[in-house]
């Protein structure tokens, strides 16, 4: 992992502000793909031995106003390179697939598989001197995701290390059917904004890991019907656990 000059946190569905986050200036930015999804909010940790800076982005817009298909993922990741960051810490909210995949749990994905067709997916397109393939092999950084780890580890807050990510189009929920297909190729979870996020954030040479908040279980896998009432209660669980998290994760920085 590069040199930790700035740090950015990408919430998303459950986490549009950071309340730990003392804020000191809140900055609107343009950029050349448009506009990002909320302004960006500069401040530091509080109950932090550490002063490095953060920076927080809400991806669905601070009113969760922006479903998954349409945000501005290049507006986003460029926004938060022009501000200096180095590291991204994702939040993402998704379902669980595999047994031990909870509601309410947190994972730390490290392989992902992209299922959307909509999206532009990529800053190398237009007015190019040359094809640009970026090694996508391990989409999330080892290092980054360790510091998450062991973040957790002190705080003694269960988290799953190693799942593989399925990224589907949305807005709508998935198909029992569809995650049966997603289970043979063994995915682990299922969301909606894993990518183009994190292949942008590697053609952007920032490093990028997240933490997931397993919401419900996938369709088909329980017997329960899945409601946004639900969802909504395993989500405030799993989002406190994160905060104390990322806490945690400022007072282990070098």
């Amino acid at each position: 992992m590069k040199k930790l000059d700035k740090l950015a946190i990408i919430g998303g569905t459950g986490l549009t502000s950071l309340q730990n986050l003392d804020v000191v200036r809140r900055e609107t930015v343009t950029t050349p793909f448009g506009e990002p999804s909320s302004a960006l909010a500069y401040g530091n940790i509080l109950s932090s031995e550490q002063t490095l800076e953060t920076v927080f982005l809400a991806r669905h817009g601070h009113t969760h106003n922006i479903p998954p298909h349409m945000v501005n993922y290049r507006a986003n990741l460029w926004a938060l390179k022009e501000a200096g960051v180095t590291a991204i810490i994702a939040v993402n909210a998704v379902g669980g697939i595999r047994d031990d995949m909870v509601p309410g749990s947190l994972v730390i994905p490290d392989q992902i598989i992209d299922y959307t067709s909509r999206r532009i997916n990529t800053f190398f397109e237009e007015n190019l001197t040359h094809v640009t393939h970026i090694d996508f092999s391990y989409p999330y950084s080892k290092e980054l995701s360790q510091l998450i780890l062991d973040a957790a580890q002190k705080k003694q807050i269960d988290i799953v290390h190693g799942a593989t990510y399925a990224a589907t189009e949305g807005p709508r929920l998935e198909t029992a059917a569809e995650i049966q297909r997603l289970k043979k190729d063994a995915c682990d979870i299922v969301g909606m904004t894993g990518m183009p996020e994190a292949a942008l954030a590697r053609e952007l040479e920032i490093d990028y890991a997240s933490i997931c908040v397993n919401a419900n279980w996938a369709a088909g896998l329980s017997d329960e019907l899945i409601t946004m009432e639900a969802i909504e209660k395993n989500v405030e669980v799993g989002m406190d656990k994160t905060r104390r998290l990322i806490e945690t994760i400022f007072d282990s920085l070098n």
